[in-house]
């Protein structure tokens, strides 16, 4: 069964939609430059509301460990998605400091990009499409037959231009273990549409979204 996490909570109303349809994760994205990062408060909210229910990853883009370790703290973060030039033994520390599982992010333009990824032995690899000035959220897909000659023992969370219009194909090609979608189900940056969202788990999950 495929787990399905969403990603650019800003609102309660969105959270709560996602956990009933059976969102394995919520993803605040917690790097300001972002237009879909979460004011603190706001998660802070969420993450006490929902936290029972659901998983809870915050997205950082080259933070300090201090930072990561305040937010964990507060929000209670299960796991922490690092998506910026952290190196192998950062995320290492990261799960020191933390307890929380770690996602290393991944921009994957070819085959080597997957082959540097192995250097971080992280509970999971998230694969994100490679766009010059993007960090993501780019909303555009990427070549899935890279990711079906991988040979890795880390769990993959496949992310990029997903849409309830093609990620069943998505999890054909690459058989992750999650997918990961924000812009694919929204109505604006960090405001999501409500049907798409339920469209979405309903393809990615449908055992999770409660359809025979």
């Amino acid at each position: 069964m495929t787990r399905v996490k969403i990603c650019g909570i800003t609102r309660l109303e969105d959270a709560e939609l996602a956990a009933s349809l059976g969102a394995w994760a919520l993803g605040f994205i917690l790097w300001a430059p972002s237009p879909r990062a979460a004011d603190p408060a706001v998660a802070a909210g969420i993450a006490a509301a929902l936290r029972r229910r659901v998983e809870l990853v915050g997205v950082f883009v080259n933070p300090t460990l201090d930072e990561v370790a305040r937010a964990a703290e507060t929000l209670h973060l299960s796991h922490v998605q690092l998506h910026g030039d952290e190196g192998p033994s950062f995320c290492a520390e990261v799960a020191r400091r933390t307890g929380a599982k770690v996602i290393k992010a991944a921009r994957v333009a070819g085959a080597a990009d997957l082959q540097a990824l192995e250097r971080f032995r992280t509970d999971f690899h998230l694969l994100d499409t490679a766009v010059e000035g993007v960090v993501g959220g780019s909303g555009q897909s990427w070549d899935w037959s890279l990711a079906a000659r991988r040979r890795s023992k880390i769990p993959t969370i496949l992310s990029g231009g997903l849409t309830p219009e093609n990620v069943a194909e998505g999890i054909a090609a690459v058989k992750p273990y999650a997918v990961d979608v924000a812009s694919g189900v929204e109505a604006s940056p960090g405001v999501k549409d409500h049907a798409k969202l339920e469209a979405f788990l309903t393809v990615a999950s449908p055992a999770r979204a409660g359809i025979p």
